[in-house]
């Protein structure tokens, strides 16, 4: 099961932005979508992502001025998997690439640079159970 292909379980119709867009915005678009993370574009290219819990945080300790776009706080060293990578490691990126006391809960697939999917932990849950 967890040597499965990342390709077999991601989702491709992702939803997007692009970095000149409002921050708040982007987290209506997370919102409305049902969404925890809204990777960021430019030329099909993916070159950062925003998350739902850092912008409807900041936005409640009102960080952001009128008019913060969304390339002013995204994330911009993004942590990938690889359409032909393996299920298991997808989780491991997910375990290892954050603190002791978190976990990506969504990974941007790649090819080369152009975004072709996302998988979640749902995903994965989903598939093994």
């Amino acid at each position: 099961m967890l040597s499965k292909k990342v390709k077999d379980i991601m989702t491709t119709d992702v939803v997007t932005t692009t970095s000149d867009i409002d921050v708040v915005n982007a987290f209506e678009k997370l919102m409305e979508y049902k969404i925890s993370s809204l990777p960021v574009l430019e030329d099909g290219k993916l070159i950062g992502i925003i998350t739902a819990t850092d912008v409807g945080h900041n936005l409640i300790l009102d960080k952001y001025e009128l008019g913060t776009s969304v390339d002013e706080i995204m994330i911009t060293s993004v942590v990938t998997v690889s359409p032909d990578d393996t299920i298991e490691t997808a989780i491991k990126a997910m375990k290892e690439s954050t603190s002791s006391s978190g976990i990506l809960n969504q990974l941007p697939v790649v090819d080369g640079e152009k975004l072709v999917g996302i998988i979640s932990d749902g995903d994965i849950i989903q598939e093994i159970f």
